[in-house]
């Protein structure tokens, strides 16, 4: 069988980090799958299930609010590996070009304290594994190591 594309990425020397993770094309129109990577692989903690939920909510929730990409986002959501998520969005990109969307996205998340949205019984199969805390947390740690400074070693996997 052959080895699907994001298990060929150097996991021993990839950093947190957007990544064009593959582009397909669907009709007339390319969806670009990004590595939004949080966390070192192999080398730091995964992200526990209750922040990497919460992160979900609220970083669905703000794309599709997001008057410039809510018709262009497709999905967002975790990795299994737990290190990171994953977004799909319509368009020919680049990881450079997300880059202020991100910025945008993780601030909202950083800052939020309000109840996560979809957080209920009936909004949600497991309501109860959030940890809001944590995630505004992760974010801020996502932000102030990687994004705002964000260079090429960050934005192109490693060779």
């Amino acid at each position: 069988m052959e080895k699907i594309a994001s298990f060929t990425i150097d996991h021993i020397r990839l950093q947190p980090g957007i990544y064009v993770s593959r582009k397909d094309t669907v009709g007339q129109e390319v969806i670009t799958t990004f590595d939004l990577r949080m966390t070192s692989p192999n080398e730091e903690p995964v992200m526990n299930t209750a922040e990497v939920h919460t992160i979900e909510h609220l970083g669905a929730t703000f794309l599709r609010n997001d008057p410039d990409y809510k018709d262009k986002t497709i999905y967002f959501g975790p990795m299994g590996c737990r290190t990171g998520f994953y977004l799909l969005l319509a368009g020919n990109y680049t990881s450079r070009d997300i880059v202020p969307l991100m910025i945008r996205m993780y601030e909202f998340i950083r800052d939020y304290r309000d109840e996560v949205p979809g957080a209920s019984p009936r909004d949600c199969g497991n309501y109860l594994d959030m940890n809001l805390g944590m995630a505004n947390y992760l974010a801020k740690k996502y932000l102030d190591q990687v994004l705002y400074s964000i260079d090429d070693s960050r934005l192109n996997y490693p060779q």
